[in-house]
């Protein structure tokens, strides 16, 4: 009797009617159990890949700092919402690290340093010179080494670090893809003389970054203009939710501000919820400006070079609430004018094949779904300029119901019936065991 109510419960389980304890299948995307939703807005009858770029709160509300659970639901007529395949891209340069130059005949000349470079085999349109030298007014005339009389611009590179100002060495070209460049460089001290001993061992070196026809898109996702003042530095703080990406800190100048100047500045990243002990995020760099008329006596173009970006990728921020305090050292100069204090992902962008007569939604803010695995299709390639979707305002889901949760005892508690039924049946049998074995003896 005994064995046969094992092999009962052998049975029932093989054929699934006692649900297996512990074992969690990967749940499907259901529209009821994401917490947020935002409509994504198409043109009338649009129909091919449209695409759309993500926010702030589409991470800082996700499930994870991935955004594993994002989803896109399309509602046909009166049909129930269905899930469709979507990409996210990220934006960044291409490519994504800079090249070297080869650099060939350099020679002096009356005391104009003249050399070749052999460029990559792509477009650019920038070129980084490595010189040794410090304290200097340069002008650089660029032209095409197979076309010398193909000029491609006249550009001044300067150091200025005695006036506490900032260096600059790049060529900022119209892009071009000319394989070799022939540049005249004409050096002088800042006080405009001749510079003391030019010599070809100047120039150490030329890197050329991507285009700027492919540099990276940003973001905003988190901004202060309030600074406050202490001492010699203005500092400013920000915070943000978990799992929001922070890859740049911009700053925005008063426009009617036009001095030159030179800052440095140090960042400081910490979770809020920090264990102890745990080391700060620190990132030290610098924003500066550059401004300078045209010198007609040296044939000097005028110069307008700034930088008020610094690459922050903060990491701190990815799985707690982190705290963020920017100082901006003005040491004995007066306080920069910043109207703004940026924090900025890399754009994000989703992309998804529309249908005509269709609706879409974006979902997310379920913490049990896992990342999205699609036949992409037509979206492995996505084309240059696609359909243009708007992505609305976040809502909550008024539908929404968290899973996992269900309203009585016994739903909450599925497996509870089945252990109840495995035990009666197994005192029934010890019952009717023992009422056998007596009957035996009476025998």
């Amino acid at each position: 009797m005994k064995s046969s109510i094992s092999i009962l419960a052998v049975l029932l389980l093989q054929a699934g009617t006692i649900p297996s304890i512990g074992t969690a299948p990967t749940p499907l995307a259901d529209p009821q159990h994401l917490r947020y939703v935002r409509t994504l807005t198409l043109p009338p009858n649009a129909s091919g890949i449209a695409c759309t770029i993500l926010d702030a709160s589409v991470y800082a509300h996700s499930a994870s700092s991935s955004a594993d659970d994002l989803r896109v639901f399309r509602v046909l007529g009166h049909s129930r919402p269905q899930e469709v395949p979507f990409v996210v891209s990220y934006s960044e340069a291409q490519p994504t690290d800079a090249q070297t130059a080869t650099i060939r005949n350099v020679s002096l000349h009356n005391a104009t340093l003249s050399f070749d470079l052999d460029m990559p085999p792509r477009a650019y349109s920038e070129v980084d010179l490595d010189l040794a030298a410090h304290n200097f007014l340069a002008t650089a005339e660029v032209s095409s080494s197979n076309a010398p009389t193909k000029p491609l611009g006249t550009f001044t590179l300067f150091d200025l670090t005695d006036r506490h100002l900032a260096r600059s060495t790049s060529l900022a070209l119209q892009e071009s893809t000319d394989p070799h460049l022939h540049i005249l460089l004409h050096l002088r001290t800042l006080d405009d003389k001749p510079f003391p001993h030019p010599d070809p061992s100047i120039v150490h070196g030329a890197t050329v970054p991507a285009s700027r026809e492919a540099q990276t898109l940003y973001t905003i996702v988190a901004s202060t203009n309030t600074l406050r003042q202490q001492g010699s530095y203005s500092f400013a703080q920000l915070d943000v939710p978990a799992q929001l990406p922070i890859e740049r800190v911009h700053f925005v100048l008063d426009s009617a501000y036009k001095a030159d100047f030179l800052r440095n500045l140090t960042i400081r990243a910490a979770a809020e919820t920090h264990q102890s002990g745990q080391p700060q995020e620190i990132i030290d760099g610098q924003i500066w400006r550059v401004t300078r008329p045209p010198d007609a006596t040296a044939g000097a173009p005028a110069i307008g070079a700034a930088e008020l970006s610094l690459p922050a990728v903060i990491a701190s921020s990815l799985h707690d609430p982190a705290s963020l305090s920017i100082a901006i050292d003005n040491a004995d100069q007066p306080p920069l004018p910043i109207r703004a204090v940026q924090l900025q992902m890399r754009q994000r962008t989703l992309c998804f094949d529309a249908a005509p007569n269709a609706t879409y939604t974006l979902r997310y803010g379920d913490n049990d779904l896992r990342a999205s695995v699609y036949d992409l299709g037509d979206l492995a390639t996505l084309p240059a300029k696609p359909i243009i979707a708007t992505l609305g305002s976040e809502e909550f889901n008024t539908g929404y119901i968290q899973r996992h949760v269900a309203s009585t005892y016994d739903q909450r508690n599925p497996n509870l019936f089945w252990i109840a039924l495995l035990a009666a049946i197994a005192v029934l049998g010890s019952f009717v065991s023992r009422q056998a074995m007596r009957q035996g003896r009476r025998r």
